[in-house]
């Protein structure tokens, strides 16, 4: 059974961690299958949005814990492991596809790392979040430690890493880790219709808008203005720009909404 899986159509591609038995835990294998994917999207034009999940109960465990532990060096192994997964989001972060996670179950470590890179999160009422990393004696890693003190501020950021807090979904949604949360029974429908709203979108400009908002934290406001004039030329540029200024001229529907 692959570990990743990945199928592209309609604009959606859908990205699931695939090892349900595991509770979708990050071993090497799945790490890799994250880069590969991560790689292959890169490459494509087709892609509108990427749909972020886990198959079965939870949406990930964070690392293989076992696998770790039973290695002849497991701080090697470690090492091994964190390099293409590192990789993976490094790519995924830079897609102009908006990345949608939708998880259930639980979310820990890594698995929480993976949410917090993702650009919306829909989180079914049940999931539980948790950092997970110091109970075991180790330290953060799948860039939860650069998102969680972004998102949430560094103040609770310390406090979950330390104590290894569990939040609730609702929790998680307060502290803006979770966009929204939604019934256990309606999480698939409305990740669905999120996915699809976005996939009609005009995806290079959201690219274009996630990147500003997120490198807004770490520059001047001067500089930052400059960054927003260059892109908003560009994306008035594009096919969707262009259309998108007709329609609001013409008072009508942009046509790419129709896609």
């Amino acid at each position: 059974m692959e570990p990743v899986l990945l199928d592209v159509a309609d604009g959606i591609a859908r990205l699931t961690l695939n090892r349900p038995d595991a509770a979708n835990s990050l071993d090497l294998p799945m790490a890799r299958g994250l880069l590969d994917a991560a790689r292959a999207l890169r490459h494509r034009d087709d892609v509108r949005v990427v749909l972020l999940r886990g198959a079965g109960a939870r949406f990930c465990a964070g690392g293989d814990v076992p696998s770790f532990a039973e290695a002849d060096d497991p701080s090697g192994h470690i090492r091994q492991v964190t390099l293409p997964l590192h990789d993976a989001i490094s790519l995924l972060s830079r897609l102009d596809a908006p990345i949608v996670a939708s998880v259930q179950g639980s979310a820990a470590g890594a698995g929480l790392g993976l949410v917090l890179g993702a650009d919306l999160v829909l989180a079914a009422a049940s999931t539980k979040f948790v950092m997970a990393y110091t109970a075991i004696g180790l330290t953060p890693d799948g860039s939860s430690s650069w998102y969680l003190p972004r998102i949430v501020g560094l103040r609770r950021a310390v406090e979950l890493t330390l104590t290894n807090r569990v939040l609730t979904a609702a929790e998680a949604e307060s502290y803006g880790i979770v966009t929204r949360t939604v019934a256990d029974e309606a999480l698939d429908d409305e990740t669905e219709a999120l996915v699809r709203q976005l996939a009609v979108g005009p995806t290079r400009a959201l690219g274009a808008a996630k990147r500003l908002l997120a490198g807004a934290m770490t520059t001047t406001l001067e500089s930052h203005l400059a960054t927003e004039s260059e892109a908003i030329t560009a994306a008035a540029a594009t096919a969707d720009g262009r259309e998108g200024l007709a329609s609001f001229r013409e008072k009508r529907k942009p046509s790419f909404l129709g896609r």
